[in-house]
């Protein structure tokens, strides 16, 4: 059954002309400079602090760290997060 989700989801990109983030459900990660970021897709906040961000993510989390984090704006799929932003990792469910 899974592979038949896939495989639809690809011919959907491929025929309907649609991005890949959001028919296969991966963030959309927009950053300005090291001071910004604007995350689509997420699921969730699972932690934050001024020094680190945890999102859901469909298949695994988002892990975003830096200085001063602020979160400016939050939304259900969407967060804009302001700060001195030192790394982000993609943590993949196994």
């Amino acid at each position: 059954m899974r592979k038949w989700s896939r495989r639809l989801r690809r011919i959907a990109i491929g025929v309907l002309d649609l991005p890949q983030d959001v028919v296969i459900e991966v963030p959309r990660v927009t950053m300005i400079g090291h001071l910004q970021m604007y995350i689509e897709n997420h699921r969730g906040v699972l932690q934050f602090t001024e020094h680190e961000l945890r999102l859901l993510l469909t298949n695994g989390q988002l892990l975003v760290k830096g200085d001063k984090l602020v979160i400016r704006a939050i939304l259900k799929e969407e967060v804009l997060l302001e700060g001195r932003i030192s790394g982000v990792t993609f943590i993949q469910n196994a």
